[in-house]
C-alpha cells in the first residue's frame, strides 16, 4: 500500500547507524556494507510455537535475497505487529495479549530501545494484534487505531504517546458475528477508507454484508456505509476515476468454494469517496471477471488503475471433503490475474508464481513487496510485485508487518 504522505527522513550520525545486523546469505557477507542505506523493522509471528511469540528484526536486507536470523531480535509475547511512520527511526510494537503500544527508537548504538508506552485499555481495548493496517498514521503526531473487537476508533498522538479521542462504531456490530477490519486501506482526498467484513461466530461461511468506515482526517468525522450484495469485502484499490474498488478477499472466496451458496458470491463493488457510499448500480462477479473458478482478493498494482485478482489452482491446492476455508486461503495455489479497473478486463499473469491467497503489500525504498507464507506458518518470503514475483528477504514465522526505519 502506498503511503500518501511524505515525511522528512530521520538523519542519524555514523555512530548511530553502525548496526549489529543479522547474518543472511550471499551478499550479506560482503565487506563495506552501506551503513547509510535503508534500514527496516520486520516483525514476525511464530505461530507454530506454543505459546506463540513474535520477534522484531532490524535489517538492511529487504530488496535482495537474504535469510534472516532471530539472533539479537526483540522478543515480544503473543502475536505482535510493528507499525509507524516510515523513515522516522521509530517503530510502535503492539501485541494481541495487551492494549499497550510500546515505541522503540534507534539509539546511539544503532539498536532499537523502548522509548515510551501508551495504553488503550481505558478506551475498552483489550488486544492490538490484528493487521498493520488497523493502525493508520496521518502524521508523526496523529494516528488512528481501528478496533473490531471494541467496535471503535482510537485517536492517538504517536509523538506524545497519548490518546486524544475515540469514535464509536456500534452500528457495525451484528449479533453472533465477528467483525474484522481490512488489511488493505486506502487514503485519498483527506479520508481514510477502511473496508469491513463479517463472518458468523460458528461455521465456515461468511456474512452477506460489505462495509466501509470513512474518517475525515482533518475533523475526525466518521461515515459508515454498508451493502448487502456480497461479503467479506476486505480488499481495496483506488481507480484512476477516483473511486475505490472493494472486493471479497481470498478467505471469502475459499468459503464459497467449501460451503457453496451458504456463502455469498465473491464480488467487486465500487465506493465513492465523494458521496461516501457504495455505488448501487455497480456489481461484478469476481469469477466472471477471470473466466470462472474460485476467485478472490483485490491487490493494488504498482501501476495506477490496475490491480490483481487471485484464482485458486486446484491442481496445486486441491479441495476435498472437509477442507477448511482458512487452509485453502493459506495454500500456495493462487494464480495472479491482472485487472484493469477502468475496462474491467482481466489477464492471467503466468510469469507470476502461484502463492498463498493471503497477501500483504509493503513499501521498501525502491520496491513494492508482497508476502508469501510458507506451509505450516513456518516462514515468510517477501517478493517484488513489479518484477514477476522476484524473491527477496526470507524470515522465520509469519510477517504481517514491515516498516522502513530510515
Amino acid at each position: 500500500m502506498k503511503h500518501l504522505f511524505a515525511l522528512r527522513s530521520l538523519r542519524l550520525s555514523t555512530a548511530a547507524i553502525a548496526l549489529s545486523l543479522f547474518v543472511g546469505c550471499g551478499d550479506d557477507e560482503e565487506e563495506g556494507t552501506d551503513t547509510n542505506g535503508p534500514l527496516y523493522a520486520i516483525t514476525t509471528q511464530m505461530l507454530a510455537e506454543d505459546p506463540s511469540d513474535s520477534y522484531v528484526l532490524v535489517t538492511p536486507d529487504a530488496e535482495k535475497a537474504a535469510t534472516l536470523s532471530l539472533d539479537g531480535a526483540i522478543k515480544i509475547t503473543g502475536r505482535a505487529l510493528g507499525v509507524g511512520v516510515p523513515k522516522t527511526g521509530s517503530v510502535y510494537v503492539v501485541s494481541d495479549v495487551s492494549a499497550t503500544v510500546t515505541r522503540y527508537t534507534l539509539n546511539s548504538a544503532g539498536k532499537l530501545e523502548a522509548s515510551g508506552t501508551v495504553s488503550f485499555a481505558p478506551q475498552g481495548v483489550t488486544s492490538l494484534g490484528e493487521y498493520q493496517a488497523n493502525f493508520q498514521f496521518v502524521s508523526e503526531t496523529k494516528a488512528y487505531f481501528f478496533d473490531g473487537n471494541a467496535a471503535k476508533i482510537v485517536i492517538w498522538n504517536p509523538k506524545d504517546m497519548t490518546v486524544t479521542g475515540t469514535r464509536p462504531l456500534d452500528a457495525l456490530v451484528l449479533p453472533d458475528t465477528v467483525m474484522a477490519f481490512s488489511g488493505a486501506v486506502v487514503q485519498t482526498g483527506g479520508q481514510i477508507i477502511m473496508p469491513v467484513g463479517w463472518r458468523p461466530v460458528e461455521g465456515n461461511s461468511v456474512t452477506k454484508k460489505a462495509g466501509v468506515v470513512s474518517i475525515d482526517t482533518a475533523t475526525d468525522a466518521v461515515t459508515l456505509a454498508t451493502d448487502d450484495r456480497c461479503g467479506y469485502t476486505h480488499d481495496a484499490a483506488l481507480g484512476t476515476d477516483g473511486k475505490v474498488y472493494i472486493a471479497t478477499e481470498a478467505y471469502g472466496a475459499a468459503s464459497r468454494r467449501v460451503v457453496g451458496e451458504e456463502s455469498p458470491e465473491p464480488c467487486l463493488l465500487r465506493f465513492d469517496p465523494t458521496t461516501r457510499d457504495f455505488d448501487k448500480t455497480f456489481y461484478r462477479s469476481l469469477a466472471e471477471l477471470v473466466g470462472g473458478g474460485t476467485a478472490g482478493a483485490l491487490i493494488p498494482s504498482h501501476t495506477p488503475g490496475m490491480a490483481y485478482v487471485r484464482v485458486l489452482d486446484e491442481s496445486i491446492t486441491p479441495v476435498s471433503e472437509g477442507s477448511h476455508p482458512r487452509t485453502l486461503a493459506s495454500g500456495t495455489g493462487w494464480q495472479w490475474w491482472e485487472l484493469n479497473l477502468a475496462t474491467l478486463t482481466a489477464t492471467r499473469k503466468a510469469d507470476f508464481p502461484s502463492t498463498s491467497g493471503s497477501v500483504f503489500l509493503f513499501e521498501s525504498e525502491n520496491q513494492t513487496l508482497y508476502t508469501e507464507f510458507g506451509a505450516g506458518a513456518s516462514s515468510t518470503t517477501f517478493r517484488v510485485l513489479g518484477d514477476n514475483g522476484k524473491p527477496t528477504v526470507k524470515t522465520q514465522g509469519l510477517s504481517f508487518s514491515f516498516l522502513q526505519l530510515r
